[in-house]
């Protein structure tokens, strides 16, 4: 079990905001892959702004996350609905 004070820690470092769109799990699911996105992206911004990454390895890893975000919306299907 993990402590109060650590938790409270977690829970201030990956803030997660409550969902609020239409519910359908692959929404929700998408929903936490893009705030996960977005947490790292302003990490390796800091990082490039402080001076501990350059910004060519800053932008490799937004590409690779860019990436990755893309293949989760292919792979959950979102987008290919038809209404």
């Amino acid at each position: 079990m993990i402590p109060s004070n650590q938790q409270d820690k977690n829970n201030f470092i990956y803030a997660q905001s409550h969902y609020h769109g239409e519910f359908k799990p692959k929404y929700l699911a998408f929903n936490a892959n893009l705030q996960e996105f977005a947490r790292k992206i302003g990490y390796i911004s800091a990082l490039e702004t402080a001076g501990k990454l350059s910004p060519e390895e800053a932008y490799k890893q937004i590409q690779i996350l860019w990436k990755q975000l893309k293949h989760s919306k292919k792979e959950l299907g979102i987008g290919n609905e038809v209404k």
